[in-house]
């Protein structure tokens, strides 16, 4: 834990800054409401202690690490990262109708929809621009793979909406899924270190591989704390996802397991009208009983145990290796 703690510490410490002059880009309105978003002040703009945890810029700062390059090649890419991160996040808040983050009101809802979707553009344009300005030769090969990455997340989103006008999806597809909406960013901050190094294409892959494998895993528990998660802990209400009606993946696999759970389960999840609290509960209890919760983590374990694989499979510095391992079992094993 306290290597884990060390690692994500010494990325904030890495990035604030330089994310602090990237946004210093912007006009002044949007680089309020993201400022806000970030955690550093509040809706006021008076100074606020907060954000979140950089898993993405540490892995990117690590991923250079691990291919025996300094930290500081990987910091246009964990800056990089960690702005798509911000962006999705400010979307994805006014898509779900999120009202609070981080126990703090989201941006939608203190300056409109607008301001949530154009901070966030903003943001993805910030960091095409971050990588792209850095001067190293790989710039354009970092700037390709996080594009790709992008790209697979509004895939995985768009599935993710979808999803909740149908009445039925597969277990395979809720997988895919989350390999783009999740996944997909989560491997490039794997690799992008790596890449802004100049490693090889192989040892890119095996550190991309773990990364996708950390994101399945990370979605999974996301799932799980998304149900029966701590509101004090999670900074959402609980059952937050059942209350959105989402095909998350806990539901999926409960859904596919038919029997009177299940098709109670499908029933329930198509009707109309905003459930009370008795109605969640009784939700989450059919998703559980018919094993949704234990397979989910489970999955989770098992997910992280391929990406682990992976690493083994190339050269790599010992110590960011098992510092990548620790934070990656770290970001599974929070509470569930």
């Amino acid at each position: 834990m306290t290597v884990v703690l060390e690692s994500l510490h010494r990325s904030r410490d890495a990035i604030t800054p330089a994310l602090r002059t990237v946004l210093d880009r912007l006009d002044e309105e949007t680089r309020h409401q993201a400022a806000y978003h970030l955690g550093w002040i509040d809706a006021d703009g008076a100074p606020a202690h907060g954000g979140g945890k950089a898993v993405r810029p540490a892995l990117a700062l690590l991923s250079a690490q691990a291919v025996g390059a300094p930290p500081e090649t990987a910091l246009p890419g964990a800056v990089a990262v960690e702005l798509v991160h911000n962006f999705s996040l400010l979307h994805d808040d006014l898509m779900d109708g999120d009202e609070e983050r981080r126990h703090r009101r989201t941006v939608w809802t203190l300056w409109g929809p607008t301001g949530a979707i154009l901070t966030g553009d903003a943001l993805l344009a910030l960091a095409q621009e971050t990588l792209l300005d850095c001067g190293l030769p790989t710039a354009a090969a970092a700037a390709r793979l996080l594009a790709r990455a992008t790209s697979d997340l509004v895939r995985g989103q768009v599935q993710d909406v979808a999803f909740e006008r149908r009445t039925h999806v597969t277990l395979e597809e809720c997988a895919d899924m989350a390999a783009g909406k999740t996944g997909a960013l989560l491997s490039a901050s794997a690799a992008i270190g790596a890449v802004l190094a100049g490693a090889p294409v192989a040892t890119v892959d095996a550190l991309a591989l773990y990364g996708s494998q950390l994101g399945l895993a990370f979605q999974l528990i996301d799932d799980v704390l998304g149900i029966w998660g701590d509101p004090a802990v999670t900074g959402k209400s609980v059952h937050s996802d059942l209350r959105a009606r989402k095909k998350s993946l806990p539901v999926t696999y409960a859904l596919n397991q038919g029997g009177t759970a299940g098709v109670e389960l499908a029933s329930w999840l198509s009707a109309p009208g905003e459930p009370d609290e008795a109605e969640l509960r009784h939700a989450a209890g059919l998703v559980a009983a018919v094993g949704g919760r234990e397979w989910a983590t489970a999955e989770a374990a098992r997910r992280m145990a391929l990406g682990e694989a992976a690493l083994r499979t190339v050269d790599l510095d010992a110590g960011a290796c098992d510092e990548l391992i620790a934070l990656g079992r770290f970001v599974v094993d929070r509470e569930v």
